[in-house]
């Protein structure tokens, strides 16, 4: 049996699992937590050590579950997910799928990091803060920059910081006012557009030329000396390099900017080009997905920042420095600073991951990673560029570093399926498929990056199943109207997901809707 065969016979498990608190039983505990070890404090005497405000009225509404129900229960919902341990993900395009290793986890997870806790003093932190301060040390060879912080807890954490220290830059220089503008790129992260806003700012979007880069003459138009910085994501997520990337950042500095690097696709750059070298002062990575720590799906990850040395005083506190008296320490000493992204340092195994990845390629492993990426994703693009009703984005740009935006708009047109469609059928193979950031600016999307963890076989097998939905959409028309059959969900009903009468994002808005799994209450 091929791979394609045996991926066309999966079929997930559906367990129809009730909420925990559904599983709940009064007086059923799946740990029995140990009383005091003696009679020399009542719970009077203890209760009377916190604030007033902190102690409860009431017992915490927590689920009550054996264990063993516990375990069954966290079993099936483990099930009915795909995931990178069981699953080709080279579909979750621009989320820099790849393999964590488990070692890095077992590391993150011994007593020496788990038992630790942020308000400890330094002196007894010794080991925790040297890894930070390593790791930026590590990232001065990356990124070329000078100081970091690694405070903020993703990628978009990484560009409201990046943000928060445009704006205390420029308060302390006395034009917090006149510098009100941002400028980004179409096709930058959006969080590059919709962060500045958050903090303030107006924002000008650059659309893209007919190769995919951001338009040279937009820039000049927008820029002014009303600019405060410019938010650019390089490479974008069509995969295009801006190989003029120095120009918008001299053009940029001419009127006083700052300049503001989104690396959160530097899969394919390590080694091969920096931030520093592009002339940026400032940037963010993603120490989840690019260096090897799990994805963390909005948290808790790290979007490291990075900085000139003349930015430092307007980084976030503290920073984790070292001098010979002192050892490793941290510097709340920053009367500048943009203040707190977050609370305590980061999030601190997500730091341990990554600097143990790091130290186990060395600069020549990072630099592999990125060469394997980028050989990966043309490989991958010749393969998807031979699929029947498949086209990619700017197809007048040739190469693309280490992922690709796609398009079916071919396919929609000859059989009346897009991208929403083939994103079903992809469930019943077992596999994962994204389409694009919304609104659509590219039509019936999808975006693939087969990062360096990935062989020939898996993006062989991937990229069968997408010519096998093509055959079916031009053959099949009705399997793939009743598509996915073999998934935990079948067609899902988006008035679910449209109706603010019936989603339900909180247990207790849940229980006000519904009297069990998604019945709604009568009356």
């Amino acid at each position: 049996m091929n791979n394609l065969e045996r991926m066309k016979k999966f079929h997930q498990a559906k367990w129809n699992e009730p909420i925990i608190y559904e599983l709940s039983t009064p007086g059923e505990r799946a740990v029995l937590v140990p009383g005091p070890c003696c009679d020399c404090v009542s719970t009077d005497e203890a209760l009377g050590t916190l604030p007033a405000g902190m102690v409860r009225k009431e017992r915490a509404n927590l689920p009550e579950i054996a264990q063993l129900q516990l375990v069954r229960h966290y079993n099936h919902l483990s099930q009915e997910n795909i995931g990178v341990d069981g699953n080709i993900d080279i579909g979750q395009g621009t989320c820099t799928m790849k393999y964590n290793p488990k070692i890095n986890d077992r590391l993150a997870g011994q007593p020496k990091v788990a038992d630790m806790h942020p308000l400890q003093p330094d002196e007894t932190a010794q080991g925790i803060l040297e890894v930070f301060y390593k790791t930026g040390e590590l990232f001065k060879e990356i990124s070329g920059l000078d100081v970091f912080s690694m405070q903020p807890g993703g990628g978009s954490h990484g560009v409201l910081a990046l943000a928060s220290i445009v704006r205390a830059y420029w308060r302390d220089k006395g034009e917090e006012d006149k510098r009100d503008e941002i400028i980004t790129t179409l096709f930058s992260h959006p969080a590059d557009c919709a962060v500045p806003i958050v903090k303030g700012y107006k924002v000008t979007i650059i659309p893209p030329d007919e190769e995919g880069y951001p338009d040279i003459e937009a820039f000049k138009a927008a820029l002014s000396d009303r600019t405060a910085a410019i938010f650019f994501t390089n490479p974008e997520d069509t995969g295009i390099f801006n190989v003029r990337i120095k120009e918008f950042t001299r053009l940029a500095h001419e009127k006083g900017a700052l300049c503001c690097y989104d690396q959160a696709n530097a899969n394919g750059l390590l080694g091969i080009t920096r931030t520093a070298e592009a002339n940026f002062d400032m940037s963010f990575f993603n120490l989840h997905k690019t260096f090897g720590a799990p994805h963390g799906c909005g948290g808790p990850a790290t979007g490291m920042v990075a900085a000139r040395k003349e930015l430092r005083p307007y980084l976030p506190v503290p920073l984790v420095e070292y001098s010979p008296e002192k050892g490793y320490y941290l510097d709340f000493d920053l009367p500048k600073s943009c203040g707190k992204i977050k609370s305590f340092w980061g999030v601190a195994p997500v730091v341990v991951k990554a600097y143990s990845w790091i130290m186990a390629l060395g600069a020549d492993g990072l630099r592999e990673v990125s060469r394997v990426a980028i050989l990966n994703n043309n490989y991958c693009m010749k393969k998807i560029l031979a699929i029947r009703g498949a086209s990619i984005s700017f197809p007048n740009h040739p190469s693309r570093i280490e992922q690709a935006r796609y398009s079916w708009q071919q396919l929609k047109e000859e059989t009346g399926f897009g991208t929403a469609d083939v994103q079903r059928c992809c469930a019943d193979f077992g596999t994962h498929y994204w389409s694009s950031h919304e609104p659509f600016v590219i039509p019936e999307p999808f975006t693939i990056e087969p990062s360096e963890s990935y062989s020939k076989q898996d993006i062989d097998d991937y990229t069968a199943v997408l010519a096998e939905i093509s055959r079916m959409c031009y053959e099949e028309p009705e399997a793939v109207k009743h598509a996915p059959v073999n998934s935990t969900v079948h067609h899902i009903d988006h008035d679910y997901f449209d109706d603010p009468a019936k989603y339900a994002i909180t247990w207790r808005a849940y229980n006000k809707k519904y009297t069990g799994y998604f019945e709604p209450k009568k009356g």
